[in-house]
């Protein structure tokens, strides 16, 4: 990317939503960081938005902590972290040299996966995922694999909280100080390994936190008003508008 981003108006439109989608899935309202993902991928192109996204997701993730750091659930917190961990490393060696058209089709199958595992989660009472070890290292290895690969992780970390019944500030928190970690811990690898974090992307990130605060503060609002019962049934919501966003790219 020569000198600072030069798209048309609605490109910028698009970044500034983006953004502030940001700030909403950071407040809580998860399922639609899928819909940031898409909108970033639309005007950077898949692997390139990540080194726009990385920076503004960990000043968001500072702010959830900052709100939520009380309801964090420790155990789940370290059963999930050393698996992300060696997911990302997974995700670093193979995406770096990632043909594009292929790392986009990726994308698009972790998607829709989340989906219907989802679905199955909510509408098939009968129907339980294991609280074992396998079902653990399984969600972290994806969750991390997928957050270096297109910041996707937060869709299959919601399976796991969704799996474990946490209610909603549970939910929230202890997801705040998990990616709170792993997004710090990947800024070295988007910086060095990658390449795809500058210093023209960062005045791209500086231009947009005004629209990252504005929809943090406002998604605070917006999920203090949900009950505790309907919070699973709106993660899965937005987790689907967020996957036909990424089906409906060319």
């Amino acid at each position: 990317m020569n000198g600072l981003f030069e798209g048309s108006m609605l490109h910028w439109f698009l970044i500034f939503l983006s953004a502030l989608i940001i700030g909403l899935s950071k407040s809580g309202m998860k399922g639609l960081d899928m819909m940031n993902v898409t909108i970033m991928a639309i005007v950077f192109g898949g692997k390139a938005s990540t080194g726009i996204v990385l920076p503004l997701l960990c000043i968001a993730d500072v702010m959830a902590v900052n709100y939520y750091h009380r309801h964090a659930q420790w155990n789940h917190f370290w059963k999930l972290l050393p698996w992300m961990v060696v997911g990302i490393l997974i995700g670093v060696i193979i995406g770096k040299d990632l043909n594009e058209s292929i790392f986009r089709k990726v994308m698009a199958f972790i998607i829709i996966l989340t989906v219907v595992i989802m679905l199955l989660l909510e509408f098939y009472k009968r129907f339980t995922i294991p609280h074992n070890k396998l079902f653990v290292a399984l969600m972290g290895l994806i969750s991390g694999f997928t957050t270096m690969f297109g910041n996707l992780a937060g869709a299959f970390s919601s399976i796991y909280f969704l799996a474990m019944r946490m209610e909603k500030n549970d939910f929230i928190g202890t997801a705040a100080w998990v990616f709170l970690v792993i997004n710090f811990f990947k800024l070295p690898f988007q910086f060095v390994y990658w390449n795809n974090i500058t210093l023209n992307t960062l005045k791209i990130d500086l231009l947009l936190l005004p629209a990252l605060f504005i929809g943090f503060f406002a998604g605070i609002r917006i999920v203090s008003k949900i009950k505790d019962d309907s919070y699973r049934k709106v993660v899965i919501l937005l987790t689907m508008i967020g996957a036909v966003f990424i089906f409906l790219k060319r």
